[in-house]
């Protein structure tokens, strides 16, 4: 009994990265994105920390972040030419 849980629990963990894997290349792709260059947040003057003009509010950065994932997502559907 034991045996036929670990069986099914594996095959599911084994089904589920298959259907998600362009998604998570996606996600890993706008995070080394983000990350390294600092897309979604302002850029504020050298220092100093407070809040300039151009600094963007955490619904700007979330909006920045999630069309970036989109970008990616598509960026890793398309084709090889």
């Amino acid at each position: 009994m034991a045996e036929e849980k670990e069986v099914e629990s594996k095959e599911t963990k084994d089904a589920k990265p298959e259907k998600n894997e362009g998604d998570q290349v996606a996600l890993e792709l706008m995070k080394f994105i983000a990350v390294t260059t600092g897309y979604g947040k302002g850029s504020p003057a050298a220092g100093f920390s407070g809040k300039t003009s151009s600094a963007k509010g955490p619904e700007e950065q979330a909006d920045a972040l999630l069309e970036l994932f989109q970008r990616c997502r598509r960026a890793v559907k398309q084709p090889v030419e």
